[in-house]
Formats: structure tokens, C-alpha cells, sequence
């Protein structure tokens, strides 16, 4: 008998999104979508990445989100934005790196600029994103960290189609000192998290007419600031003296996500024709 293939190489594999009305299905990290659009590698104020990933699709709502970010960062007289990740054409579990990204909410936003002429796909493919965080204990942000990566930020969080935004830990402490009191409601959306010193990484909220759809509980109250910051800046842990080295412990396999895991929706996404 045939082993059944895995979630994230039926839904990889396929390379085109499918026919219908835009339907995201399930959570953000347990979905897909249905009748998703793909954005456009060029925009007024955009250049999208990767494009062998074939990672630039969502629902049209992200879409339209980010183009309108775009241009409200180019009419603010801001260079370009990269658009990293979004979703795969009917989202699901991916073969490499993103456990999210499945329900076409989700996308990655470069913090570095976008030049002011049009990449090529050998550029796209090679360009590497640039962190904005300094090397070494204790973390802060680098010379980087500048209005334009701060003001990214704010926009994507500010608007109301936005659940979070999550960027690096010392990121979020920089913009609690640097944000002025009485304009401080949007840093509620912006979220910690592990990695995100090159990029931010934007989620929207669920449609409203998505039935199916699974959005994340609201961030707590308040500006994220302060005492609740504490977690992502405990001491580095001191150096400790080499130990011989042990047997090499064989790794369990990854625990494969199944389409039997995933809504009962998904199975027919992934067999509609291509829309």
C-alpha cells in the first residue's frame, strides 16, 4: 500500500489557486483558502520576493491591504517595500519553513527598502533581507531601526483589517521608549516574537463573512509594554565548561501534519479545479 503523502507536499505541489469565492478555512496555522489571488510581483510602492516559492497568494483582502500599505508609504515619501511570504495558492501546511501562512491572512514584510528601480528575478530570488537588530548580549536595534522601519510598523499595526504584527522582542521594547504617551493604542497589536529582526509579519483578522475561518483571541489589554516584557530579556545564561561529547542521539522524525488533520474544507480546496 502507498503512503499517503503529507499535507505540506499535497498542498506545496499544487500551483495555482482554485476556482470560486475567496474562503479562508480553519486557523492561521491549521487552514488553506479557497479562490485565493496573487498579489502582483510589482505595484505602486511594492516588489514582491521569492518568486520560485510561489508563496505571493491570500485572500483578496491581504491583497488589497498591502497595496494600500505600499502606497501610503510611498505618498509619505518612503522607499518601496519588499513583500516577503504570504501564502501558498491554496494556503495549507508548507514543505519548508512557515508553521502559519496557511489561510491566506498572513504575510511577511521586508524592513529592508525597496530600490528605486525594478528588481529582476535573479535579484528576487538572491536578495537577502537585513536585520535591523545588532549582533550580542544585550540585544538592541541597529543603525537600521530608523523612521521608515518605525513607521512600517505603525501602519500595518494601525490598521483596522490588522489582528497583529509581530516583529523581534527588542523591537517591540525600542518602539515602548520611543512611541510619545497618547499615541500608543497601536503598539497592542504588536507582538513579540522569536526571529522577526529582518522582517515584520503581518495577520489579518478573519472576514467577516468567513464562516469557517478561525481567528486568534485578541491580544491583552493595554500596550504590551513594561512588566510583561520581562520574559524576552532574562540574563544570557553563563558559559558552562565542555563535556565530552555523548553518543550522537538519532532525531525523532517530524511529526507529519496529515490532510485528515486539517478541516474537512481543505480536502475539497485542494481537489477544486484552478480557478
Amino acid at each position: 500500500m502507498a503512503k499517503k503523502k503529507s499535507a505540506r507536499f499535497l498542498f506545496g505541489e499544487v500551483k495555482s489557486g482554485s476556482a470560486g469565492t475567496a474562503l479562508p478555512v480553519g486557523g492561521y496555522a491549521k487552514g488553506c483558502i479557497g479562490g485565493a489571488v496573487q498579489l502582483p510581483a510589482d505595484g505602486p510602492g511594492y516588489q514582491a520576493m521569492r518568486p520560485n516559492r510561489n508563496r505571493a497568494w491570500g485572500h483578496p483582502i491581504l491583497k488589497t491591504f498591502l497595496e494600500d500599505l505600499a502606497q501610503t508609504m510611498q505618498g509619505e515619501a518612503f522607499a518601496g517595500i519588499l513583500v516577503g511570504d504570504m501564502s501558498q495558492p491554496r494556503g495549507g501546511p508548507m514543505k519548508t519553513g512557515h508553521r502559519s501562512h496557511q489561510s491566506g491572512l498572513d504575510a511577511d514584510l521586508w524592513f529592508r527598502e525597496a530600490p528605486d528601480y525594478k528588481l529582476s528575478r535573479d535579484e528576487r530570488q538572491k536578495w537577502s533581507a537585513y536585520s535591523v537588530v545588532a549582533k550580542g548580549w544585550p540585544p538592541k536595534v541597529n543603525e537600521r531601526f530608523d523612521d521608515r522601519v518605525v513607521r512600517l510598523i505603525q501602519l500595518a499595526a494601525w490598521d483596522h483589517r490588522t489582528a497583529r504584527v509581530f516583529v523581534a522582542a527588542i523591537i517591540k521594547k525600542e518602539l515602548c521608549e520611543i512611541v510619545p504617551p497618547g499615541n500608543r493604542a497601536w503598539l497592542r497589536k504588536v507582538r513579540p516574537w522569536y526571529g522577526h529582526k529582518d522582517h515584520l509579519h503581518v495577520r489579518l483578522k478573519c472576514p467577516v463573512d468567513a464562516i469557517g475561518c478561525v481567528d486568534q483571541k485578541p491580544p491583552p489589554s493595554g500596550d504590551g509594554c513594561g512588566k510583561v516584557m520581562a520574559f524576552w530579556f532574562k540574563p544570557a545564561p553563563k558559559p558552562v565548561k565542555p563535556m565530552k561529547p555523548k553518543k550522537s542521539v538519532k532525531k525523532k522524525p517530524r511529526k507529519e501534519v496529515m490532510l485528515s488533520h486539517l478541516p474537512d474544507a481543505c480536502t475539497t480546496i485542494l481537489k477544486a479545479p484552478e480557478g
